[in-house]
């Protein structure tokens, strides 16, 4: 992390974000802002705003500051900064380079860029070119992702299932609940995208249909609420029983069949 001691930021840095009369105001004050700063070098609008229906009278802006690598930056004391209209992360560019991305620490964020728009890029498009990069997964990353998820869904679905045969239906309806995110990241994987977060569900399932009637979007919402309310034995089957026809058309055979007849017990019982 680059250390930004007291001499590398300017007087003027010292004024916080200006408040302007309505959050857009706000917004453009602190874009002209940031502009005047020559290390600035992208300016990426994120969240709600960046989602078209989903602003409330509480969204504020999520945006993201990218600066150049070296050199002082009076923008970079506003990472973190948060307000009723702004909300900032600041990072370099070669931190944007990664962020999201599978050698990421912090890859959860993926899904802030898939929608976000760019405001600024002075470096003749490659802002917008690092951030197409975010917005989709590429074929091996979808591959190794829906493998993982996949297998990991298998599971939770399989304790799930024993305890419920089992007599102990509390212990199944937990691993159950568990499984729902296992099986979103699973099943966005196979379409080779990035499983957005919870709040824009729907919002991206009605807007960006996955292929196949069994996920359309009530359907599907339906199905996961009953198995995070009751953990449904024949609810998790019919579940699983279209995501591994899923996997199987996308060719992912070899982690199902590595299951065995264990399978037999998550099927749709016919």
């Amino acid at each position: 992390m680059e250390i930004i001691t007291v001499n590398d930021i300017t007087p003027a840095s010292c004024s916080p974000p200006s408040r302007g009369a309505t959050s857009e105001a706000t917004l453009a004050a602190f874009v002209s802002q940031a502009e005047t700063d020559p290390a600035v070098v992208g300016l990426v609008l994120s969240g709600s705003q960046a989602h078209d229906g989903m602003t409330t009278g509480h969204s504020d802006h999520d945006v993201h500051v990218i600066t150049r690598d070296q050199g002082p930056s009076a923008v970079r004391e506003f990472h973190g900064f948060r307000s009723e209209h702004l909300d900032i992360v600041v990072m370099p560019l070669a931190d944007f380079r990664l962020r999201g991305l599978p050698t990421d620490p912090q890859g959860w964020h993926r899904y802030a860029y898939v929608h976000a728009r760019v405001l600024l890029d002075r470096l003749d498009g490659t802002i917008a070119e690092l951030l197409d990069k975010k917005r989709r997964l590429d074929p091996d990353e979808a591959w190794n992702a829906a493998n993982g998820y996949l297998d990991a869904y298998v599971n939770q679905t399989f304790r799930s299932l024993k305890s419920h045969r089992d007599g102990r239906a509390a212990m199944g309806h937990l691993d159950a609940a568990e499984s729902v995110p296992f099986a979103l990241e699973a099943l966005f994987a196979l379409h080779q995208r990035v499983r957005p977060y919870n709040k824009y569900l729907r919002w991206e399932l009605e807007r960006y249909p996955l292929s196949g009637p069994q996920w359309e979007v009530d359907h599907l919402l339906t199905t996961l609420l009953r198995i995070i309310a009751d953990g449904d034995p024949d609810t998790q089957r019919s579940l699983f029983t279209d995501i591994e026809e899923a996997a199987r058309q996308s060719g992912h055979h070899q982690i199902l069949d590595s299951w065995g007849s264990d399978l037999n017990l998550l099927r749709r019982q016919s």
